[in-house]
């Protein structure tokens, strides 16, 4: 047997050993294996969540989206078309029988870019639109009183349907820009 087929019977008997241990579950992640990778590295978890805040509802705010009409150019699709001739040579033979042959063809070529044409109008935003919550007792501390919560428009919606100083819970934006 060739030094080359045994590397290739080696890799395919090591393909399909590592396949066998993957299907039964064997394959990294098991922390009595040494020199395995633990199962928190070969797996990713998602982003945490902001954790719930709950307190009593205090009062709501739904801040509008402001826009204002603005400009910018308008941009249109321009293309240009090109055309080159290319040589192309074929050799045969060998000594004095070689025989060269050229001959020439015509490449088309197209090349598309944006470019301004004028301008256009559109809505700019200036604000978006946020819907907030203040809560009192937030997280039962009594001594933290009047805090302002950027929430989701269902959040909003569930607590703006509820009793004044009834105990509301909700889930803050991650990017909490305030209200």
């Amino acid at each position: 047997m060739s030094d080359r087929s045994l590397r290739l019977t080696m890799a395919a008997v090591t393909a399909a050993l590592l396949a066998a241990l993957t299907a039964c579950g064997g394959g990294g992640g098991d922390s009595t294996v040494p020199g395995a990778a633990p199962a928190s590295a070969v797996t990713t978890s998602p982003a945490p969540s902001p954790t719930p805040v709950h307190g009593l509802k205090d009062t709501v705010r739904h801040i509008t989206r402001k826009t204002t009409r603005a400009t910018r150019p308008h941009l249109v699709r321009h293309c240009t078309t090109s055309t080159r001739r290319v040589s192309h040579t074929s050799t045969s033979g060998s000594g004095s029988h070689r025989r060269t042959r050229t001959w020439y063809t015509t490449e088309h070529s197209r090349d598309c870019r944006k470019v301004p044409s004028g301008t256009e109008t559109y809505r700019r935003e200036l604000r978006p639109e946020r819907w907030c919550v203040r809560l009192d007792d937030v997280n039962g501390d009594r001594t933290r009183d009047d805090l302002w919560i950027r929430v989701d428009r269902v959040d909003y919606d569930r607590v703006l349907g509820a009793d004044d100083h009834s105990r509301v819970q909700v889930v803050p934006l991650a990017p909490n820009t305030g209200c």
